[in-house]
């Protein structure tokens, strides 16, 4: 857990900066900023897009009498591409829009329930007689 916290607060901010720095020097200082703004409120639209697309087929499953844990799953990776594409950088962007794709969300979905059902300790208990 120490490296991951290390790579998120160290290594990513100077990669982001380094990247920002090269691309202001191709494009130009203002140019950069302003695809920084426009990348954000497209991020924007699309995770409030998706969000509301998935609320619904929460609500759907619900009706139906089923636990929408797929919505769920999908919900809190949206939110968290949210919170990428609001973060200044174009790394972040990049992988903030590749969590917004539902075929990207779909694959990393089975990945993300097992961290999950680790992490809280869920199981089978099979009992026999």
């Amino acid at each position: 857990m120490l490296g991951v916290l290390v790579l998120l607060f160290l290594v990513v901010p100077f990669a982001e900066l380094f990247v920002l720095l090269q691309v202001g020097r191709v494009i130009g200082a203002l140019e950069t900023i302003g695809l920084l703004v426009l990348v954000s409120i497209a991020g924007a639209w699309l995770v409030k897009r998706e969000g509301i697309g998935v609320l619904r087929r929460a609500e759907e499953r619900l009706r139906q009498g089923g636990v929408p844990g797929r919505e769920l799953v999908d919900g809190v990776m949206i939110l968290f591409a949210g919170a990428l594409l609001l973060t200044p950088g174009f790394l972040t962007d990049i992988v903030g829009i590749l969590l917004l794709l539902p075929p990207v969300r779909a694959a990393l979905r089975s990945s993300v329930v097992r961290w999950l059902k680790l992490r809280a300790g869920v199981g089978v208990v099979r009992y026999r007689r």
